[in-house]
């Protein structure tokens, strides 16, 4: 896989850690837990956004392009990573933030990635939720255009095949990491989205032949939706690689049982998942994504799921600054002296 060919530019401090779980391992008597530490990227307090933009920044730059438009929920780690990367390179950037969760607190609109969107200068518009918020891309663009813009749309969550490399990338890196240590890796496990986390690993691993799998716990489609839009866009980088033959149905695998009540709604499992990460290892965890995702390979821990010998790396998607906008989940306000 020849990466190199395609444009990118330099946003990640790679390679990010491998290390292990060794006191979650030993709380929930094994298997035994690694974490790849992509809330380490380095852009913008880091996550895995970060390694997509190097590949859709990089095409940004090489077709002209001189604003940025892109779409998320309203805490949206993408959103913020975008236009830190944006910023970087001299781009301009409007982000349009959909209200996808209901009656949430007021920490949730003016905290966490929304304050960091302001002070990196994003031109922030609301739509409320339920949109096709990938259409809505297209007349802002034709707006930018017509004001003199060369504009670059990318998807939410840098979720198509240019993006995806990203994590073909992090499939290549994993598998130096587990080289380099002498260990075999058995599952690889993460949260999964809008899909292109999980379409790059997949295509990543299953194009080296690793013979390592990929579950993605789902956040927010139920499961047989996500496991067809992982695996399309996961054949479709396959595709753009040139790799030879069909990527297999059965390569894709994801657990959408720790949606909870919706998309960054809170659950009892995602609140001990945080709480459990940050009391027994130091590692800030996020109310969305990788707080959920660990929720559900704490739960299938327990169910029985893995072996207690087995090697199982969680892929860290980072969003820690997303913990601001549930204040009134974790903490109460300290009252002074």
């Amino acid at each position: 896989m020849h990466l190199s060919r395609f444009p990118r530019v330099k946003l990640t401090q790679a390679p990010t850690p491998l290390e292990p779980l060794l006191n979650l391992s030993k709380h929930l008597g094994g298997p035994n837990l690694y974490i790849k530490r992509d809330d380490s990227t380095g852009l913008a307090t880091g996550g895995n956004k970060t390694r997509k933009l190097e590949f859709l920044i990089g095409d940004a730059l090489a077709k002209g392009a001189t604003h940025v438009v892109t779409q998320g929920a309203t805490q949206s780690n993408h959103v913020r990573q975008t236009v830190a990367a944006a910023r970087k390179h001299g781009l301009g950037c409007t982000a349009l933030l959909e209200t996808r969760v209901k009656d949430a607190a007021i920490d949730y609109y003016e905290s966490g990635n929304v304050l960091l969107d302001q002070i990196f200068g994003c031109t922030l518009e609301t739509r409320p939720g339920g949109l096709d918020m990938n259409a809505e891309l297209g007349p802002v663009g034709e707006r930018l255009l017509a004001a003199g813009e060369v504009p670059y749309l990318i998807p939410g969550g840098g979720s198509n095949p240019i993006g995806a490399l990203g994590y073909v990338v992090c499939a290549q890196e994993i598998l130096m990491q587990a080289n380099e240590q002498g260990l075999k890796v058995d599952r690889v496990v993460h949260a999964t989205g809008s899909a292109g986390t999980q379409a790059g690993l997949v295509a990543g691993f299953e194009g080296m032949n690793s013979g390592i799998r990929v579950l993605g716990i789902g956040v927010r489609a139920p499961e047989e939706k996500q496991e067809e839009n992982v695996h399309r866009l996961a054949q479709q980088t396959y595709e753009l690689l040139g790799i030879r033959g069909e990527l297999p149905r059965s390569a894709v695998e994801a657990n959408c049982d720790y949606v909870g009540g919706g998309y960054g709604v809170p659950t009892d499992g995602m609140i001990e998942a945080v709480r459990l990460l940050a009391q027994l290892e130091g590692i800030l965890l996020d109310p969305v994504y990788s707080g959920k995702g660990m929720a559900g390979l704490i739960d299938l821990i327990r169910k029985g799921a893995f072996k207690k010998d087995e090697n199982v790396v969680f892929v860290h998607t980072g969003g820690a600054v997303g913990l601001f906008g549930y204040r009134d989940v974790f903490g109460s306000p300290l009252k002074p002296a």
